[in-house]
C-alpha cells in the first residue's frame, strides 16, 4: 500500500496501517508472507490458507462482513478491522481433539498491541454472527483464564488472541487437567451427600432409640407406682 519495509511477525503495516497478507507455519507456528513456498524461519512447506464462498456473516464486534478463510483443514471466519474470528461448533469440536489443527490455527490469532487490549478490556456482550441472538461469555474449561463468547446452537467467537491463548491451554494439558479437576469434584460432592446421608441416618437411629428408652422409663415408672398403690 505505501511501500515501507514490513516484517511478517506484525499484522498490520506501521506506517500506513493496511493489513498484512500473512499465513501462519503448521511447523514452527511463526507468521509467514502469504504466497511464500517455504517459512522463513524454519524451512517448513508453506500451509495452504484457502478462501471460500464470498462472507454472507457479518462481524459482532464492527458489524463488517467477515471473511471465509481455511487454515489446514479447519474453515473459519474472520473480520479484517478487528481480527476477531468466528467458530461454528463442529469445527471448533474438531480443532480441540485435533493437535495438527491445532498447531495450524495457533498463529492466525498474533498477540494484540497494547492499544486493542486497552479497548477490549470493558466487558461487552455481541449477538451470534447466525441468529443475532446476544451469546454467553465463558471461561473455557472453567479455569483458563480465556473469555470467549458462545452461542450453543452456532459457534464461538475469539476476539484477537482468544484462540491462541486457548491453543496454548491446551497444548499444555490444561484440558486434560481440567477434566480431571471435574471428575475430583464431582466425586468429593459425591463423598459429601454419602456423609450428609450416613449423617441422617445417625440422627434417625439415635432418635428411635432414645424414643425406646423414654417408653421403657414410661412402663417402669407406671409399673413402680402401681406396687406402691397395692402396698
Amino acid at each position: 500500500m505505501c511501500g515501507a519495509a514490513t516484517a511478517t511477525d506484525a499484522p498490520h503495516c506501521e506506517y500506513c496501517r493496511a493489513r498484512l497478507a500473512t499465513v501462519s507455519c503448521s511447523s514452527c507456528l511463526g507468521s509467514m508472507f502469504l504466497g511464500s513456498k517455504f517459512c522463513q524461519r524454519c524451512g517448513a512447506p508453506a500451509g495452504i490458507r484457502e478462501e471460500d464462498e464470498p462472507a454472507s456473516r457479518k462481524c459482532p464486534r464492527c458489524s463488517l462482513e467477515m471473511k471465509p478463510i481455511r487454515v489446514g483443514a479447519t474453515a473459519l471466519k474472520e473480520c479484517e478491522r478487528c481480527l476477531g474470528l468466528w467458530l461454528g461448533v463442529r469445527e471448533f469440536e474438531k480443532l480441540c481433539a485435533n493437535r495438527e489443527q491445532q498447531s495450524a490455527v495457533l498463529g492466525v490469532a498474533s498477540p494484540a498491541p497494547a492499544s486493542a487490549v486497552r479497548e477490549m478490556s470493558k466487558v461487552q456482550y455481541v449477538p451470534c454472527p447466525e441468529c443475532s441472538q446476544l451469546m454467553n461469555r465463558i471461561n473455557f474449561a472453567r479455569c483458563s483464564g480465556v473469555i470467549v463468547d458462545v452461542c450453543k446452537g452456532h459457534g464461538t467467537w475469539f476476539d484477537r488472541d482468544e484462540l491462541s491463548g486457548i491453543v496454548e491451554f491446551i497444548h499444555g494439558g490444561g484440558l486434560e487437567a481440567s477434566r480431571t479437576k471435574e471428575k475430583l469434584a464431582l466425586e468429593e460432592e459425591r463423598q459429601r451427600l454419602r456423609q450428609e446421608q450416613l449423617a441422617v441416618d445417625l440422627r434417625r437411629s439415635n432418635l428411635r432409640v432414645g424414643n425406646d428408652d423414654e417408653r421403657l422409663s414410661g412402663i417402669a415408672s407406671t409399673r413402680g407406682l402401681l406396687k406402691f398403690l397395692l402396698e
